[in-house]
Parts: C-alpha cells; sequence; structure tokens
C-alpha cells in the first residue's frame, strides 16, 4: 500500500495506541531524544509497518545518503522518517513509534502524512521527545521541561504551558497539527550541556524515559542506559579535572543550577519545548576554550567510548 510518499506494509492492529516521536537533527542535542526512542523500541522489539518516503521531503545536499558496505555489497541508505509498532503486555495501550529526521522540505505535507497515520490507527495520545543546548553541567541531573496545549492534557500530566513566540521547528509544527485535529499531544525536553553540543549523551536519554514512564504509566527497563550514563559523567569528569579553567566554568554552571538561576522561567520561555528551539545561550564568563573545549571533550569521548 503506497501513495509514493507515505508507504504502508501493513496496517497493525493496536488497542487504543500512544505515539511516541523524535528526530534528529536541530530538536535532538546529544542524540538525548533519538537515544531514548531507539532504547524503547528496542526493549519490546518494535516492528516497522509504514515509513515516509524521503525524495520530496529533503534536501540531500544538506542531509545526504550514506553509503555502507554489507556483505561486500554497497547499499545506499537514505534518510527516512519510520513508524513502527509494539505491544507491551499488561498494559492498556499499544504504542506506535515515529522515529526519523526532521524534514527539510515541504513540511504541511509532511505533518499531513503523519496525522493520516495517527487517524488511520486511532491513536489517543501522542507524546514528542526532544533535546536542546542550555547552560547547565553534566554532573547535575537532567532537567526535563513537560509541556501540553490544551488545559486537559496540562492537569491531568502536571505539564507546563509553553508561552514561547518566534521560531519553531516540525515538533511545534506537528503538535499544531495534532491540535486542530483533536489528538492530545505533550512535549518532553531534555536540556543538555552546550559544551557537549555533537557528544551522545546517554544521561539525556535516560531522564527523558523516567519521565515518559511517569507520564505514561509505564515501567521502561533502563540498566543498559544507566551503565552507559554513568560511564558518560565519568568520562567527561575526566577531561575536566585535567584543567583548572574547566573546572572553574563547570563550577560556575553547577552553583547556577543548585541556585536555580540555570534555568529560571523567563528562560524557559524562550526555549520553546514544543516548538523545539534549542538555544545556546551565554553565561556570566567566558567558556575556558571556545569550541577547543567541545572539541576536546568529543575526541575523548570518541577515543575512550570502550572503557
Amino acid at each position: 500500500m503506497t501513495d509514493d510518499e507515505l508507504r504502508w506494509d501493513h496496517v497493525p492492529q493496536l488497542r487504543s495506541p500512544i505515539l511516541l516521536a523524535a528526530f534528529e537533527g536541530w530538536n535532538d542535542a546529544g542524540d538525548g531524544a533519538s537515544m531514548a526512542l531507539g532504547h524503547i523500541g528496542s526493549m519490546w522489539d518494535a516492528k516497522e509497518f509504514a515509513a515516509i518516503e524521503a525524495e520530496d521531503f529533503f534536501d540531500f545536499s544538506s542531509t545526504r545518503p550514506t553509503v555502507r558496505l554489507t556483505d561486500g555489497e554497497r547499499v545506499i541508505e537514505w534518510p527516512e522518517n519510520s513508524f513502527s509498532a509494539m505491544r507491551i503486555p499488561d498494559h492498556s495501550h499499544d504504542f506506535v513509534l515515529l522515529k526519523g529526521n526532521e524534514p527539510q522540505l515541504r513540511w504541511k505535507s509532511f505533518c499531513a502524512h503523519v496525522l493520516e497515520v495517527a487517524k488511520r490507527l486511532e491513536v489517543k495520545m501522542v507524546v514528542t521527545l526532544g533535546a536542546l543546548l542550555a547552560d547547565v553541567p553534566h554532573t547535575r541531573p537532567v532537567r526535563i521541561t513537560a509541556t501540553g496545549i490544551s488545559p486537559e492534557m496540562i492537569d491531568r500530566y502536571d505539564l507546563q504551558r509553553s508561552r514561547y513566540e518566534g521560531p519553531t521547528g516540525i515538533v511545534g509544527v506537528l503538535h499544531d497539527s495534532f491540535a486542530q485535529a483533536g489528538i492530545a499531544s505533550c512535549s518532553l525536553w531534555a536540556a543538555v550541556p552546550h559544551y557537549l553540543p555533537g557528544t551522545p549523551s546517554p544521561k539525556a536519554a535516560l531522564a527523558l524515559i523516567e519521565r515518559a514512564s511517569d507520564l505514561l504509566n509505564l515501567r521502561i527497563p533502563t540498566l543498559a542506559l544507566e551503565i552507559a550514563a554513568a560511564q558518560y559523567e565519568r568520562q567527561v569528569n575526566e577531561v575536566i579535572e585535567a584543567d583548572d579553567d574547566m573546572i572553574a566554568y563547570v563550577q560556575r554552571l553547577e552553583e547556577g543550577h543548585d541556585s536555580g538561576d540555570d534555568l529560571d522561567d523567563d528562560d524557559e520561555d524562550d526555549l520553546d519545548p514544543i516548538g523545539d528551539e534549542p538555544s545556546l545561550k551565554g553565561v556570566d564568563g567566558r567558556l575556558p576554550s571556545g569550541e577547543e573545549l567541545a572539541a576536546e571533550l568529543e575526541e575523548f569521548l570518541r577515543d575512550n567510548g570502550s572503557k
């Protein structure tokens, strides 16, 4: 089954499904959101049933396909947004996972395809996951912002109402589409240290899963992520502890976090947790090594990933 852009392999039979979505790219600092969704899918062996073809939604000169060798054969992998389904024993809902890349073109058409899947499967609620860069230290618990649009959702799940105005991403446009269609939705955002922009953050993924678990009344096994998060923090500490300027900088962030000044209510209005506007704000004081700090940390973590 296909309309050239939305390809259905089959239509799964699901019980009052909930849609979970995450997109790599602008919405996914430290791969926190995509890592969290991938972990959830792997826990219950989610099976793909549909996909949105890439041809009409991506500029391939910006988001390039990749070539891989499989059994000696060259295979081109295109960016794709795929839907998978999973059933969790003893839970009242089944789940649909939408995982892929934020499209660059024809967002209204893209959202229409997502909405078509949601309506066809009679999705009852949508939860999006995201991660943004913020002035937070890696040594403290990850701050999660949970927001909703409808008063009913906000009251029921103890969410915040976003007051953001400004540029938005595909997550913000999707939430507007769901609202117009009468489908309840909310968004979870993890704050990732801005001095680790390109380093995968299992700590952010773990925090997103823990908040999603509470919201969905779902017990998600997280031992592997807990181990990875501890290793992540330990490896970053090894780099930080070798440089007095880095130590001082992280300590300033810790002081701001502990006093509640790292991300106050006014800052949250600037972050757009529904519309996913990742923001990198200046802090009082100089980043010790500028881009070199992030590069050094990322290089260390790449070289020591198997420790």
